[in-house]
């Protein structure tokens, strides 16, 4: 039987259409039961593996969905709804190289499915390959002219590359074509600096009303948050960001207690003694510069000054480092820190030096197709990477590690007003934040104990304070001579790829962000999830000369 005529005749098949409405309708537990049932009887029902995939995929079990997927093509190499299925899985675990490779054999196979071309642009832009990003894009475009989403796509690329007001257009074209699509709207807003009038407002109101699905209702609450806020209506700013808020964590499954399990286990076992009996090892390679802390404490900033040198290269928030930990621990990486993150930690300090040199070189070769200048050392700003500071230290031990850090109330409230497309889950909550932010805190901590000066802390405040010193303080620790090109990063023209993209193309601020102060009234449970972290804060900046 061909491969259409077995396609066709799972379209038929009672098991596979009962598992098909179970995925359609979220009951994903119910699907994967039916699928496998279908399996145990027919093991190469290659539509049921791909469905099973999907399901996997859809649970963030990327590596099961990966295998099962590789055998559906084993089986049947011509299907391309897997194969296209695959890019996608291979894409979300940062196996960027595999990924092109099936979406040219996609492409190859199928040219005039513009779908196909539209998976490799996405990885092309994970890739930092942005003009042929571009490229795929206008294709895509000349032929679905009105595909709003694709629109969005093409303004996130434009952002990146400081094409602003070609990013606002493309944005705006995607919002007539669909009014209601909050995503689009969230862009818009999310650059920072294109207000909204009172059309726009009403406009708004009236997709929110209009909105058929979760995604734009919360992108239009978050987009009105800040709209709102732009225009001094507090209130309402607060009550449209808590609404996008709520809807967004209904939907995730992070838990503050895994973070703070995980925490533990790191500080019980991470250890002075710990690493002095694991001994020397790693890659001696010092090319990586990692910025940790939270997101939206300044770390593009550090990034920004950083790039500007002429031995460093910026990238962006490079996911390789957790992969490895969620390998090492057995399990996928989904982005949000787990306590079953911590069962990779006896694992590595049982590594011989060797094997941890593996590691530290698996890492320098997963990041090498986002290196494009050829310049030294660059930069990893991932913010999340903080919770894998040991692991780090282990692989990597020439590595530089910059912790980027921000009044905990400002920091948190600055994060929970931001959509993230995914990986940071404890944003959506600001009880989870405060827990989080004390969590993050008492692990670095840790670190600065039993590394003694292995992590430079800089203090956003204190950055934009006295620029100059501090920037020659951080070139220091980066074992960098000082280039006054480093005081003004705002000149510098290469590619952003973060939500504070439009904030560092302008001359570093003279004053901290204080937007959270006229929301105090309802940061209770931010501030009381802080317990007192915010005090100690303060009081640190006033005894910093």
């Amino acid at each position: 039987m061909t491969l259409a005529a077995r396609l066709a005749a799972a379209q038929r098949d009672p098991e596979l259409v009962a598992a098909a409405a179970a995925m359609a309708s979220d009951r994903l537990d119910v699907a994967e039961r039916g699928l496998k049932g279908v399996l145990r009887a027919r093991p190469t029902e290659v539509a049921a593996i791909r469905m099973l995939a999907e399901v996997a995929a859809r649970l963030g079990r990327y590596r099961d969905a990966e295998a099962l997927l590789a055998r559906a093509l084993e089986l049947a190499p011509d299907f391309h709804t897997a194969r296209a299925n695959y890019v996608t899985v291979l894409h979300r675990q940062s196996k960027f190289a595999d990924a092109l490779a099936h979406a040219e054999r996609l492409i190859a196979a199928e040219p005039a499915d513009l779908g196909h071309l539209a998976l490799k642009a996405a990885v092309l832009v994970r890739t930092g390959e942005y003009d042929a990003a571009l490229d795929a894009y206008d294709r895509i475009l000349a032929a679905f002219p009105d595909n709003a989403p694709i629109w969005v796509s093409r303004g996130h690329v434009l952002k990146t590359v400081g094409r602003q007001n070609e990013s606002v257009a493309a944005y705006r074209r995607a919002i007539a074509i669909q009014p209601s699509f909050g995503d689009a709207w969230w862009s818009l807003a999310n650059l920072k600096v294109s207000g909204f009038d009172d059309h726009d407002m009403t406009r708004m109101h009236a997709a929110l009303a209009a909105a058929a699905n979760s995604a734009d209702r919360y992108h239009l609450h978050f987009a009105l948050g800040k709209a709102l806020e732009d225009r001094g209506d507090y209130a309402a700013s607060f009550e449209n960001y808590a609404a996008g808020n709520r809807m967004r964590r209904a939907e995730l499954p992070y838990r503050a207690e895994r973070t703070s399990a995980h925490v533990a286990a790191s500080r019980d076992r991470f250890t002075a003694e710990a690493f002095a009996r694991a001994g020397a090892g790693g890659h001696p390679a010092d090319d990586p510069i990692f910025i940790v802390g939270l997101p939206r404490a300044g770390s593009t900033l550090l990034e920004q000054i950083l790039a500007s040198h002429s031995q460093v290269e910026g990238t962006m928030e490079l996911p390789d480092i957790g992969t490895i930990a969620a390998d090492l621990g057995g399990r996928d990486a989904d982005g949000t820190l787990d306590d079953a993150d911590a069962g990779y930690i006896p694992h590595l300090l049982g590594l011989t030096p060797a094997q941890r040199r593996e590691l530290g070189a698996r890492y320098l070769a997963g990041t090498g197709i986002q290196r494009k200048t050829g310049r030294p050392r660059f930069i990893d700003k991932m913010p999340n990477n903080f919770a894998h500071i040991g692991l780090i230290h282990q692989i990597l031990p020439n590595a530089t590690i910059i912790d980027a850090r921000r009044h905990p109330m400002a920091n948190g409230f600055s994060a929970f007003k931001q959509h993230f497309s995914r990986g940071q889950g404890f944003t959506y909550d600001l009880r989870d934040i405060g827990l989080y932010w004390r969590d993050y805190a008492a692990v670095m901590a840790h670190y600065e104990a039993v590394l003694p000066g292995r992590v430079l802390l800089v203090r956003h405040e204190r950055l934009i304070a006295d620029p100059e010193r501090e920037i020659r303080r951080l070139l220091d620790h980066c074992r960098l001579p000082f280039e006054p090109g480093c005081l003004t990063p705002h000149r510098n023209s290469r590619p952003v790829r973060t939500a504070s993209s439009e904030q560092v193309r302008r001359p570093i601020a003279k004053a901290p962000d204080e937007a959270w102060r006229h929301y105090a009234q309802w940061l209770g449970p931010l501030r009381e999830a802080l317990a007192g972290a915010d005090v100690e804060y303060e009081r640190a900046l006033t005894q910093i000369a």
